[in-house]
């Protein structure tokens, strides 16, 4: 246990988060993911409101047992898109897949856990700033990456590292 920036005691488990408008920050955690796997190390990943999402493909079935990912929606429409009874149902799902996390953190199944666009989850109001932060104090030694486009000030707080990814412009030179 240690106390962050903020003066917040954490346990000795990382918080990384990675967030912004560009494209990069799934990719970036599933880079951090693949050199972990590589060092012998057991990776969760969970996906939220990713539509389809990379569940699905043979390849990811090959990553297991180091790299096992899951995602608890039934749809692939876009949450914005869907019916309130559709948003209600994956609210449900999604609620579901933070309850695995708990899971996974409680028992120690892993050495790292990415929560795929859970920072979505929270800017959407499925799931409160106090849950989030509930599950990563429960961290223990867990690692945890967390990504999303919007920050949310409070989350800030309970994180070690936070890395923003933004899209680039290109000048004419």
């Amino acid at each position: 246990m240690y106390r962050n920036v903020w003066g917040f005691v954490m346990a000795s488990g990382k918080v990384m988060i990675f967030m912004g408008d560009g494209y990069g920050k799934s990719a970036a955690a599933l880079g951090i993911a693949m050199k972990r796997a590589s060092e012998d190390d057991s990776i969760v990943i969970i996906q939220f409101l990713k539509g389809k999402g990379i569940t699905d493909s043979p390849f990811t079935k090959r990553l297991e047992p180091e790299i096992k990912i899951f995602r608890f929606e039934k749809s692939d429409i876009d949450y914005m898109d869907r019916t309130q009874e559709e948003k209600e149902e994956a609210a449900v799902n999604i609620r579901n897949g933070l309850n695995f996390a708990r899971k996974v953190l409680a028992t120690g199944e892993c050495n790292l856990l990415i929560l795929d666009e859970v920072l979505e989850v929270v800017n959407k109001n499925i799931i409160s700033v106090d849950d989030l932060r509930e599950l990563v104090e429960s961290r223990a030694d867990t690692d945890i990456i967390i990504t999303g486009s919007e920050m949310n000030v409070e989350v800030c707080k309970f994180a070690d590292k936070i890395s923003e990814i933004g899209n680039m412009q290109f000048r004419n030179f």
